[in-house]
């Protein structure tokens, strides 16, 4: 019998210190290792109880379930993205973007500056818990910015997403208490433009 595949928690591609002064350790591991975990931990049980429900032939609450499984997915993949869209000041994060993404970007909103404006004044006022996420499709090929509620509320189906950045409280409530702003200010010392521009040459 074929083995079931799993969601796993991925590594860090850097050291749980690498982002201090702007993203401390404590933060960092707290978040990666007990918040994306329980995502992950969330998806799996999920898949459990739907794998339970058809073997026992018996209804499943698709209404709760299939949320349930949309919120933590939704988690899971995107702290994936998190991550990998983030790096050390002195291996390549923060600064301003270069190559392909700083062309689009110039395009679309004239200027790095005023992406920079739209997308920190989207990541301000998500409302609750969620994500600004800068995402493209072929189908009009430009770049737009979403608020994502939660993990899966306003989201622009099929769109690639280039960035995003976590806006949950849990992404930085050691180091700034409930400011979100000061995170967000933060963030972009650490945003890694060499990743988010491979995101964009996977927009076809």
């Amino acid at each position: 019998m074929e083995k079931i595949k799993t969601f796993t928690l991925p590594k860090l591609p850097y050291e749980y210190d690498a982002l201090v002064p702007y993203i401390s350790e404590e933060q960092l591991k707290l978040h990666h290792v007990k918040h994306h975990q329980t995502y992950v931990n969330g998806a799996n049980t999920a898949f459990e109880k739907i794998d339970k429900a058809r073997q026992d032939n018996v209804d499943i609450d698709a209404k709760a379930l299939l949320k349930d499984l949309s919120f933590n997915i939704g988690g899971h993949l995107l702290h994936s993205i998190f991550w990998e869209n983030m790096a050390p000041p002195n291996k390549g994060g923060g600064g301003d973007p270069s190559g392909s993404i700083a062309d689009v970007l110039n395009k679309e909103f004239g200027s790095y500056d005023r992406f920079k404006k739209e997308f920190t004044a989207a990541a301000k006022t998500v409302e609750g818990s969620g994500w600004a996420v800068l995402a493209m499709h072929p189908c009009i090929g430009r770049p737009l910015i979403m608020q994502i509620e939660k993990h899966n509320v306003n989201v622009y189906p099929t769109f690639n997403i280039l960035m995003v950045l976590d806006v949950w409280e849990h992404a930085y409530y050691v180091d700034h208490k409930n400011d979100r702003p000061k995170f967000i200010d933060a963030f972009w010392n650490v945003l890694n433009w060499d990743r988010v521009n491979k995101n964009l040459d996977l927009v076809k």
